[in-house]
């Protein structure tokens, strides 16, 4: 492992570690109000007044994932951050199939509709932000900007020989074993082969045990996405493509090249995108590195109209 890329990787467990510890932190002194919509619970916690700006978290994470986000939101906007349906704390049961971001886009109507919110800005990295994106095609006058970070739209780079290998590679060595380790009843093998596959060998075990269960809070999204008949779902380049809000395309400099190829080609799909490289971080920039992530954000949302 190179110098550079063993830092990236204490960066992510220290803040991982300082994750896991807010569960028993400030986390609990403000606890996250429960909201029924679609028949599934959702909960979220907000802060501060202003244009509303929805924090949608990746994978790994939560609610509580935004946290260095709604400190430097706060003094200007009015912040929700809340978890989507199969995240910690939520208690949704894995009934469907077909789960994807298309779900979780619905789900977001339904949150957006139940607070009133009106058209808000939209931060999302990861899954959080192909969620993010799914939204926008469907409610776009719902969107008064968008922030997307490494969102997974893999089958964009599907016609592409280096995208459709990397995309095999990581369904066949990561995906389908995760998820065969789920059927098992084995989340503990599954998230660490996920968090391996994003982290580097071994990431998993070298957790703090408080950033471990933190993860494994929310192990029961990746055993919904594994377990979906689309997980990925193939947005229209075309819909896409017609979207007329301010959009921030974000990419973390050490990001693999899966992810690295799919934000390429929104870009593409999106030349008006003001686009950013955070130094310092891979997949999950946010986190990995929160003040130049923080910085950029404020920035471009400080210029929406």
């Amino acid at each position: 492992m190179t110098t550079r890329a063993g830092r990236l990787l204490e960066t992510t467990i220290l803040l991982l570690a300082i994750i896991g510890a807010s569960c028993s932190g400030s986390a609990s002194a403000r606890p996250p109000i429960r909201v029924v919509v679609n028949g599934v619970e959702l909960h979220y916690v907000e802060q501060g007044q202003g244009e509303p700006v929805v924090l949608l978290h990746g994978g790994q994470g939560d609610y509580r994932a935004w946290r260095p986000q709604m400190l430097a939101l706060t003094p200007r906007y009015r912040v929700i951050s809340y978890s989507r349906r199969y995240h910690y704390p939520n208690n949704n049961p894995l009934s469907a199939t077909n789960y994807s971001a298309l779900v979780d886009a619905d789900d977001l109507a339904g949150l957006i509709a139940a607070l009133g919110l009106g058209p808000v800005h939209l931060v999302g990295t990861s899954y959080g932000a192909l969620t993010a994106l799914a939204f926008a095609i469907k409610h776009p006058d719902d969107v008064r900007s968008l922030v997307l970070a490494e969102p997974p739209v893999h089958p964009w780079v599907a016609g592409d020989p280096r995208g459709a290998e990397l995309f095999q590679q990581f369904m066949t060595t990561v995906h389908e074993p995760a998820g065969q380790a789920f059927a098992n009843g084995d989340g503990a093998a599954a998230m660490r082969i996920l968090v391996d596959a994003f982290d580097g060998p071994g990431a998993f075990n070298r957790l703090p045990e408080d950033s471990r269960a933190a993860i494994m809070a929310n192990a029961p999204f990746f055993h919904a996405l594994t377990s979906s008949s689309d997980p990925f779902p193939n947005l229209s380049k075309s819909d896409v493509s017609r979207l007329r809000m301010p959009v921030l395309i974000v990419r973390g400099e050490q990001t693999d090249a899966l992810h690295r190829l799919v934000t390429e080609e929104v870009g593409r799909v999106l030349p008006q995108a003001q686009r950013v490289t955070i130094a310092w971080a891979g997949h999950d920039s946010p986190r990995q590195n929160p003040d130049s992530f923080d910085y950029a954000m404020l920035e471009f949302l400080g210029k929406v109209k």
